[in-house]
């Protein structure tokens, strides 16, 4: 396939396809919450729709979803003691129990969420100044803080306008990437970056998707050159958004899987080169596909992102235990940073070493063997599996091969934290 075959599949396959739901039950909300505040009857004004969907560089399977609803200014002032915040968030949530009864709705610090079984609403209820900024509640602070999302949607729209597209269509591309690979980072730091990308990368405003994967390799490199910040300044805004873990070292892998990608244009591998920087959204080659129905082997490999929407908000770090009567355990990652074999018929202990999802979530696994040797065996696995015990998932090595296990945190229905290790089998002899 050309490159702009494989990016426009790419963006294609990124594109939100539930706007309608979305928007219906957005709808739904804010005409509880007007009839609560104004008294008026199906009013679907007096809101705004923020984050990645407000910004419109959210991607399919987006699971969170940030609305602004507009209180009426006369009732600023029932609200401004200490207890104000907690308060109204205390109204707006019963408000929006009795709409929805039977679903999950709690007041979380700034917000009240909406737990639908799909995609959840964090709405936030705003009073708005003079300067079009916002005031919000804060129930830890007890006290109403400012937000300026306005400035963050109209600088996104400006810029996307010069670039031709080409900015919107990076963030996706991104978020793409980061849920591929387990990259800790919210939207708006995603959207920040790619926006201070395109201040230098003025060589690229009019580019085609065919020339996309020039950006994303400058792109990657980019990234893997930032030096370390507690904080970024947002696009627009210029408000503080935090780094929660440093990004460098996987987009220095991501830019150097880029460049195999691009050595490989014109091959009947590049599709899947590309697979391994963006995921399960890069088309596949037609020609693959025809070997693939040709194969003496089921393939048995499932995904998650067909189970869960995916969006990487937090981290998740597992590593194998690996033991043999007669020998001391050994952990994989220090075999291999070491250099050692894993040899056959040894016992496998997936564990999670550390993960910083809160209480409570599930775990699941893949199990994936690759290889001549899984082919000819008609044993490539890689089903979504629960683990074998409390974090663990036990497994034997067999055969060799570059397999890999896998593993999903998964809160409130949405892959919060991702890992893979890479469990190359040597055969013995």
């Amino acid at each position: 396939m050309e490159t702009s075959e494989i990016f426009d599949g790419l963006l294609e396959n990124l594109k939100v396809d539930n706007s309608k739901a979305i928007a219906d039950r957005r709808d739904e909300i804010v005409k509880a919450l007007n009839k609560e505040f104004r008294s008026a009857d199906g009013v679907v004004s007096y809101r705004l729709m923020v984050g990645s969907f407000g910004r419109f560089t959210a991607t399919r399977g987006i699971s969170d979803l940030d609305l602004l609803f507009f209180l009426p200014a006369s009732i600023r002032g029932d609200y401004k003691d200490e207890a104000g915040p907690e308060r109204l968030l205390r109204r707006v949530r019963r408000t929006l129990k009795d709409r929805y009864p039977r679903t999950e709705v709690r007041v979380d610090q700034c917000i009240v969420v909406v737990q639908f079984t799909d995609f959840k609403f964090e709405v936030q209820p705003v009073f708005e100044n003079k300067d079009r900024s916002f005031s919000h509640p804060d129930t830890h602070l007890k006290r109403w803080r400012t937000t300026k999302p306005r400035a963050e949607i109209e600088a996104m729209q400006i810029r996307d306008r010069e670039t031709s597209g080409n900015l919107r269509n990076l963030c996706r591309m991104a978020r793409a990437w980061k849920n591929s690979h387990g990259v800790v980072m919210g939207g708006l730091l995603m959207d920040t970056l790619a926006y201070n990308f395109f201040k230098d990368a003025t060589e690229y405003e009019k580019a085609k998707t065919s020339s996309y994967d020039l950006i994303v390799r400058d792109f990657f490199e980019f990234l893997s050159e930032e030096e370390d910040h507690e904080y970024y300044a947002a696009l627009g805004s210029g408000q503080r958004v935090y780094v929660k873990r440093p990004f460098q070292r996987r987009a220095k892998k991501a830019y150097k899987l880029c460049l195999e990608a691009i050595e490989a244009e014109g091959k009947s591998a590049v599709n899947q080169k590309w697979k391994a920087v963006f995921g399960r959204p890069v088309p596949s080659a037609k020609s693959i596909q025809a070997s693939q129905d040709a194969r003496s082997f089921k393939d048995t490999e499932e995904f998650i992102e067909d189970y869960f929407p995916v969006d990487i908000r937090y981290s998740l770090r597992i590593d194998c235990r690996v033991t043999q009567n007669g020998f001391r355990p050994q952990q994989l990652s220090a075999m291999r940073k070491s250099r050692l074999p894993l040899l056959p018929q040894k016992e496998l202990d997936f564990t999670v070493q550390d993960c910083d999802v809160p209480q409570p979530f599930q775990l699941k696994w893949k199990v994936l063997n690759r290889g001549f040797e899984a082919e000819r065996r008609d044993d490539i696995r890689g089903q979504i599996i629960a683990s074998s015990q409390d974090r663990t998932r036990h497994e034997r090595s067999a055969f060799r091969g570059d397999h890999y296990v896998e593993c999903y945190a998964i809160k409130d229905g949405v892959v919060v934290a991702r890992d893979r290790i890479l469990v190359p089998i040597t055969p013995q002899g």
